[in-house]
């Protein structure tokens, strides 16, 4: 056991030398200690995860990062995700996922970091309010993504963006078990968002996506 001076506390000493990456808008963090009760940030990359992401998700509304890249997800992003306003880092880079980008995503005002690159999107990208801020390389190999920043002009079918529902097809097979999902988001809001999630697992193998 060791104990924090400044505190008072206890906590083992594997715990203590426990670090964690934490990416936000202002760059990448090192953290380890028991700061980590306190995250708000869940990072489920290189899991191996496939089905589709579970509208539940846009609950978490104190999220800070989301890190889901370098899975098998399939299906849309859901539009919940316009509920995550204290987002500052979103990254569903290297899966499967196809469909439009929800247009309610403009509304997420702390979002700096945002990266849908190596999936199967398609339509017109939205460009206002943050999004106006990310560069091509949030989407690129996306062949049928069109509009800036992108070097792709839309066709009038391209530009006129239609927004998936969460619908019940969207929900099955999701990555989490709904019902399980469903008792984490309606628990205690402190149980639930001082606790910084995160899986380990080998590190990604080298992927065209870098």
């Amino acid at each position: 056991m060791s104990i924090d001076r400044a505190s008072g506390e206890y906590y083992s000493s594997s715990y203590a030398k426990e670090q964690v990456e934490f990416m936000t808008k202002k760059g990448l963090y090192m953290y380890s200690g028991n700061i980590l009760d306190y995250m708000s940030g869940i990072d489920l990359s290189c899991n191996r995860l496939t089905g589709q992401i579970p509208p539940e998700i846009g609950n978490l509304s104190e999220l800070h990062s989301l890190n889901l890249s370098r899975n098998s997800l399939t299906g849309f992003i859901p539009s919940s995700f316009s509920n995550l306003k204290q987002i500052e880092s979103l990254d569903l880079s290297n899966n499967n996922l196809s469909g439009k980008i929800p247009v309610q995503l403009m509304e997420l005002n702390s979002l700096e970091v945002f990266n849908v690159s190596f999936n199967n999107m398609s339509g017109g990208i939205p460009y206002k309010a943050q999004f106006a801020t990310f560069d091509e390389s949030s989407y690129m190999q996306n062949p049928f993504l069109c509009g800036p920043p992108l070097h792709k002009n839309c066709s009038k079918s391209d530009s006129s963006p239609t927004v998936p529902n969460a619908s019940g097809s969207e929900e099955e097979g999701g990555l989490v078990d709904k019902h399980g999902f469903i008792s984490l988001s309606s628990a205690s809001p402190l149980a639930t968002f001082s606790l910084w999630t995160f899986f380990y697992s080998c590190p990604c193998s080298e992927e065209p996506g870098g």
